[in-house]
């Protein structure tokens, strides 16, 4: 009974940390309620809807999944990242949990199926309780999300015995039926590898694959921090970026203003922001992109910005975003290291402060980008480089991006399926 506890702590590593929960309450709201009441009637949508329902709807894969190489998806960009290995190997293929949200790929992924899940919720009391003793209030507080943690594990075993893949490849580390996949393929003995999908905090768990791609020394940093680098690491840039990096923009000053948000941003406080840029700057263009899994209601501030562009996360590739930009404003998120990369002038500005999470990424620590502490600091930024923007801001993610300034640079997806494939090809080495 201690494993099975041990082995569910291990698959929530990330929900009992401060980072997770110091969030905002608004962000922290979407994904496990304050209202008690609320997560329990979460709870029980979720057995109904998900648990039971699953027996109810038939899996029909376009693909065979047998000695298959498994892409493991958990969201869009998870396929995003991982597409170009199923582009280059003939026997690997994309696919995700039997009800698991991927985005506009939702329909052309390969299913497996969850419908025994429901099997082994005898195990929720016991864990429960076990993790009520070992955590504390944080268990109860997040008592909905360790109920929707029950039963991957083993229903995960029993599909990797079925199907017996060759390896099962990640782009996801932290996530729950990420975690619960990756520690059933341990005890199947089945070889994982990873590819970094964006960029990673110190509060993640220990990087635990056979093999772990990572975009540049500042993720190998970080996962140090996380605790021991099991398996086998290589630098491999950002593959993902290889299409772009050669699209720069050398816009000579700044025109063209994108603003990124997700839900830790208040939305009063990015309406407050908008109008004063829109007012400082009538003469340049903005553009808002809310995070694809931000739901929240923007139509009052549509009406009182009709000027305002926007951008649909869930429709637009952030790349093809950045390229109708020159500037980059926001918070917390990655989309910093991808405009630099694409060398548009990049701020860090929070919306609303939370210590917690205040540079989360450590990227104006490291000096990719520049920082406004306040609305007047962020006008000053933009008039500093609506006069001129320098060429070469996209050095500075040399940290981030080990392919930056190298034969390789731009060649990060057959870097990486050149490591996959010689990987796979000896099964001794692992």
């Amino acid at each position: 009974m201690t494993q099975l506890i041990l082995r569910l702590r291990n698959i929530l590593q990330l929900r009992f940390t401060d980072v997770f929960a110091g969030m905002t309450p608004a962000a922290l709201n979407t994904i496990s309620p304050a209202n008690p009441l609320k997560r329990l009637a979460r709870v029980l949508g979720y057995t109904g809807l998900r648990l039971v329902g699953n027996m109810f709807r038939p899996i029909k894969n376009p693909e065979n999944l047998h000695g298959a190489v498994w892409l493991y998806v958990v969201s869009a960009n998870n396929y995003e990242a991982l597409q170009f290995v199923q582009q280059t190997r003939p026997d690997a293929v994309l696919l995700a949990g039997q009800a698991k949200n991927i985005g506009r790929y939702g329909k052309v992924v390969n299913r497996l199926s969850l419908r025994r899940k429901l099997l082994y919720y005898w195990q929720y009391p016991l864990v429960l309780t076990g993790l009520l003793l070992s955590e504390g209030r944080r268990a109860w507080r997040f008592f909905d999300l360790i109920y929707y943690a029950i039963g991957y594990y083993e229903v995960y075993r029993r599909a990797l015995r079925h199907y017996r893949p060759r390896a099962v490849i990640f782009s996801n580390d932290h996530n729950d039926d990420t975690r619960a996949l990756l520690l059933a393929c341990r005890a199947e003995g089945v070889p994982t590898a990873y590819v970094q999908h964006a960029s990673v905090s110190s509060s993640f768990p220990p990087l635990g694959f056979d093999l772990s791609l990572l975009e540049g020394q500042d993720a190998l940093d970080k996962y140090r921090l996380c605790g021991p680098v099991a398996g086998r690491v290589e630098l491999v840039g950002m593959p993902k970026a290889d299409t772009y990096l050669a699209q720069r923009n050398t816009a000579p000053a700044v025109r063209r203003v994108g603003l990124a948000c997700n839900i830790h941003d208040p939305l009063p406080a990015i309406t407050a922001t908008l109008l004063f840029l829109n007012q400082e700057f009538p003469d340049l263009i903005f553009t808002l992109r809310p995070h694809p899994s931000d739901t929240r209601d923007f139509g009052p501030l549509r009406q009182q910005l009709p000027t305002l562009r926007w951008s649909n996360a869930r429709e637009e590739n952030v790349f093809d975003f950045l390229h109708q930009q020159d500037a980059l404003v926001a918070a917390d998120t990655s989309t910093h290291l991808e405009a630099t990369l694409l060398n548009v002038a990049s701020v860090y500005f929070r919306f609303a402060d939370n210590p917690l999470t205040r540079d989360y990424y450590g990227y104006v620590a490291h000096g990719l980008i520049d920082a406004a502490a306040d609305l007047p600091a962020l006008a000053a930024w933009l008039r500093h480089y609506q006069q001129a923007k320098p060429l070469d801001l996209y050095r500075r993610a040399a940290y981030y991006n080990a392919t930056l300034g190298t034969p390789d640079e731009g060649r990060s997806q057959a870097l990486a399926a050149r490591l996959l494939a010689g990987w796979l090809a000896v099964p001794a080495s692992r």
